[in-house]
């Protein structure tokens, strides 16, 4: 058996959760190999991997590789992410790009200083050039984060522009009355909106107010539940207030 993975936070968290699972069936653990690329996996449904990528070498994988990823899964799904702090500072070499999905997934914790995630603070700095939000969800390598598949952006979004203080203007009302599920009828609003930053968010953006302090706050970070009382905050440090 042969897997591919990218580098992004998405791929190695399927990668350490795979390595735990199969730590468990050690004849399958020995009939398997894995292929890391450094960019997205973004190809044709009849690509030929074997052929196209024959310069990426198969690497094998024995006891350290399966008790990092073990460590590393059992770290991203504890209540906190104090045990993802602390398995920074292991030896991680064994999972090559395990240490900077690690550190991209860190980042979107809310900042000490704005309340928000590192995604959420470059759709701010967006904003504050684009008018509609296409940009935000297309323009992958000029938005520069990488944790977040294709359908959360919009809640974070949504987070940022339909809360009680808005840092967002402009994201169409309807979508409160639009379906979670209706991803299709979601989207359209998105594509459609001409969104600009409010002057809160403008003082959220120049370090001057915390988000949270003034909407409610309630996601998942891994095993994580994020809240208004009970807020990770990752920056030099990490803290909970």
């Amino acid at each position: 058996m042969e897997f591919w993975f990218g580098a992004n936070p998405r791929d190695q968290l399927q990668l350490v959760w795979l390595l735990d699972h199969l730590g468990s069936f050690p004849v399958l653990a020995q009939k398997f190999g894995v292929r890391l690329l450094d960019s997205d996996l973004i190809f044709g449904p009849d690509y030929d991997f074997a052929e196209g990528e024959r310069h990426i070498p198969i690497g094998n994988f024995g006891a350290k590789e399966f008790e990092i990823a073990r460590l590393a899964w059992l770290s991203y799904r504890a209540p906190t992410p104090e045990a993802c702090i602390d398995l920074l500072h292991r030896d991680l070499g064994a999972l090559l790009v395990l240490r900077p999905a690690l550190l991209q997934l860190l980042a979107e914790l809310p900042s000490p200083l704005t309340g928000l995630g590192a995604t959420e603070m470059r759709f701010l700095e967006m904003l504050d050039w684009f008018a509609n939000t296409n940009p935000l969800f297309h323009l992958r390598s000029l938005r520069g984060t990488y944790v977040w598949g294709e359908v959360e952006p919009g809640y974070l979004l949504e987070g940022l522009a339909l809360g009680p203080k808005p840092a967002v203007a402009g994201l169409g009302e309807e979508l409160r009355a639009i379906d979670l599920g209706n991803l299709g009828a979601r989207h359209k609003v998105y594509l459609r909106s001409r969104s600009s930053l409010t002057e809160f968010g403008k003082a959220v953006l120049a370090h001057q107010e915390d988000f949270s302090r003034h909407n409610p706050i309630d996601r998942w970070w891994g095993g994580t539940h994020l809240t208004n009382d009970r807020l990770w905050r990752y920056g030099p440090v990490l803290t909970k207030r």
